[in-house]
């Protein structure tokens, strides 16, 4: 999975348009694009919740996104929000 590190500065960034500037970004290189996981960091919520919160020492929506064909990691502000798209 290729990481991709966004920094914003100069004003809030919230959760939707994190989002939406995620999917522009993961469409460039795959048209069909799906979001397979998050994170958002400042609600401390992810999806999917899964049962364990950690699997070998990394969080359980991480896991999920890479062995469900997540393409790109696409990471805000040092993880403030993290998108996992195909």
């Amino acid at each position: 999975m290729q990481n991709i590190l966004v920094s914003i500065t100069g004003t809030e960034l919230d959760f939707d348009s994190a989002r939406g500037m995620a999917f522009s970004l993961a469409e460039k290189g795959n048209k069909d694009t799906s979001l397979v996981a998050w994170h958002d960091g400042i609600k401390q919520k992810h999806s999917p919740c899964c049962v364990r919160c950690e699997l070998g020492g990394r969080p359980g929506w991480e896991v999920y996104g890479e062995n469900h064909q997540g393409r790109l990691m696409i990471i805000f502000n040092d993880r403030q929000y993290v998108f996992i798209h195909t």
